[in-house]
């Protein structure tokens, strides 16, 4: 069974001048031209359709659609993957919605707005733009589906190592501590298989690739809301060189 290439635009809300552009460059191909020179795509072509769809929703552009497709060829895994993502967002949904009817419930009832309640469901994305412009949509896409496939725990447990990490920094660059010294170098192990186990970062899963590393090192010094996170400019600096010579050293 086939569909023509009307009838998939009208199923699929596109046009059927988007459908031939993707044929155009190589990204969806019809499985057979009539004799009357319409395109028709069988059940194969839907399923790349969809997963281009779906991609496209998340924000990448057609290049980078045509290379997470290429890298993906199972792909009902592939598909198993996003939806695990649109459940964990049909989740998250639900709850920004609930928080909204508290929020108006207790505006109209003359309530207490409670704060912590008021948020539940809105995530932490301002940095997306900025993630894009450095590390392309895939990456951001990638990160993105991982935290939120965390849920509420994994999240918070995420947090708890970050501020663990971060702590012990501090008190390293703080006790006067050299950024050669094995307490600098154990910190900058741990910060670099943090690093390394987020999706999206260059170099996952086999590890964060070594400039990466000491870019994002420059940065923590270059970039105050990072050097915050360390105590000042003198803390980040003290971070960026232990990863300095630690990326020199094992990277």
């Amino acid at each position: 069974m086939d569909w023509s290439i009307q009838e998939v635009a009208r199923l699929t809300g596109t046009t059927s001048r988007a459908l031939r552009h993707y044929a155009a460059i190589g990204l969806l191909e019809p499985s057979r031209i009539g004799h009357n020179g319409y395109r028709y795509y069988d059940e194969e072509s839907l399923v790349r359709l969809q997963r281009i769809l779906l991609l496209r929703e998340l924000g990448l552009g057609l290049p980078a659609v045509a290379e997470v497709l290429e890298n993906q060829k199972d792909q009902t895994a592939a598909l198993r993957t996003h939806l695990a993502w649109l459940r964990q967002e049909q989740e998250r949904l639900a709850r920004q919605a609930l928080a909204v009817e508290s929020t108006i419930q207790q505006l109209e009832g003359g309530g207490q707005l409670m704060a912590q309640d008021m948020f539940d469901g809105f995530d932490h994305t301002q940095y997306k733009d900025e993630v894009e412009s450095r590390w392309g949509s895939q990456a951001y896409a990638d990160s993105d589906a991982w935290w939120r496939g965390l849920g509420t725990e994994g999240q918070k447990e995420w947090k708890e190592r970050i501020a663990r990490l971060t702590a012990d920094w501090r008190a390293a660059a703080e006790s006067g501590a050299a950024p050669e010294s094995d307490t600098a170098q154990a910190l900058a192990a741990r910060h670099v298989e943090w690093l390394g186990s987020i999706p999206g970062t260059p170099g996952y899963p086999d590890g964060p690739a070594k400039a990466y590393v000491l870019g994002l090192a420059e940065m923590y010094v270059a970039d105050e809301r990072f050097a915050a996170n360390y105590g000042g400019p003198a803390g980040a600096a003290f971070v960026r060189d232990a990863l300095r010579a630690y990326g020199e050293r094992e990277l």
